[in-house]
């Protein structure tokens, strides 16, 4: 049997989200994201926000949210600041380029930006005497975990969002995985922070468990007028949005949602100590659901006929770096397989 790590999203969804959507299969409701289970989720959703005076809008896709909120966000001549490894940089197509902004992309060597790197790039653009000539940087962009697995902590959350508020730029955090990043060991930034210190940050459903589906929650008063326009617009606003809100209701019901990345986290976390039991190097040590070991070329043929994995790039003449990626259904005893089959570095 192949087993595919190459991605979290192989397997279709939870059983948990089948069964509530063929349970409701026969139910009438309002389209467009105001049915009762839509609203059922928000009030889910709000209650682990701290208090705090949300928007949540269900979206289908990651790419579309991500488009999206930016879209709405800036003006026409600005563009979004973001690590050069960001999805919205390399994995989107040039999506956000499409709606006519620009990204800025900072250089990273793990899937980080830090504030003090922010605020360089923003401040040499002020200082430029032609600074009216380019692209204005008017957005921050962050994913919860990273690209390479890495997760934010609040110390530097807290210190991105001053620079933000010192150059009235909003913070938009891509939450693709983000329940992968409450896993984490050491985690100390949960929705009530997220809530608290972005103009806006997405929960993602799709890598999450869900079949698809993105939660936007948006914080930022300035954001919120006319959003909907925005989504209809973009081709974001599902007519059966019912299917959107059963999902994320039966995510944010009885802890699932916690459970699904906690159990992606542990077994990637194996994967990571069996690979460096075994002598191999990581790229980054990421606490997350995405494992990057280095491992000689010659072994990943005879490892790809028994397992999919994501190559990720060239490390020096005999190695390269691939990801292994767990999810909420990944068995415990295909990890020991996998593990199994890599053998100690000579």
């Amino acid at each position: 049997m192949r087993y595919n790590f190459m991605n979290d999203y192989n397997e279709c969804a939870h059983e948990r989200i089948l069964e509530a959507i063929a349970a409701a299969n026969r139910e009438q409701d309002d389209s467009y994201g105001l049915d009762t289970r839509s609203e059922h989720a928000r009030a889910l959703i709000h209650a682990q926000l701290g208090g705090a005076q949300s928007d949540v809008h269900f979206l289908v896709g990651g790419t579309q949210t991500n488009l999206t909120i930016i879209a709405a966000s800036i003006r026409p001549y600005q563009g979004v600041v973001c690590a050069e490894s960001g999805h919205i940089n390399v994995h989107e197509t040039g999506a956000i380029e499409a709606t006519g902004h620009k990204v800025i992309a900072l250089p990273s060597a793990d899937g980080k930006i830090r504030a003090e790197q922010i605020a360089r790039c923003v401040a040499a653009h002020y200082a430029d005497s032609t600074a009216e000539h380019m692209v204005q940087p008017g957005m921050v962009y962050l994913s919860q975990p990273t690209e390479v697995g890495t997760v934010y902590s609040l110390r530097e959350l807290e210190e991105i969002r001053r620079v933000c508020d010192r150059y009235g730029m909003p913070l938009y955090i891509d939450g693709a995985r983000l329940g992968d990043s409450f896993a984490a060991e050491g985690a100390d930034v949960f929705l009530p922070e997220l809530a608290r210190l972005s103009s806006a940050f997405s929960i993602g459903g799709t890598k999450m468990g869900a079949l698809f589906g993105e939660a936007l929650v948006i914080n930022d008063p300035a954001l919120k007028k006319d959003f909907r326009y925005h989504m209809k617009q973009r081709g974001g606003m599902l007519a059966k949005g019912r299917l959107l809100g059963i999902q994320f209701e039966t995510l944010f019901l009885d802890g699932l949602y916690e459970e699904i990345g906690r159990h992606a986290v542990a077994q990637a976390q194996r994967i990571a100590a069996g690979v460096k039991a075994r002598g191999y190097a990581l790229l980054t040590d990421s606490p997350t659901n995405q494992v990057f070991p280095i491992l000689p070329r010659a072994l990943l043929q005879p490892l790809a006929n028994e397992f999919g994995y994501a190559f990720w790039q060239r490390y020096d003449e005999t190695s390269d770096v691939v990801r292994f990626c767990t999810s909420w259904a990944t068995p415990p005893e295909l990890v020991d397989a996998l593990l199994d089959a890599i053998p100690a570095k000579a």
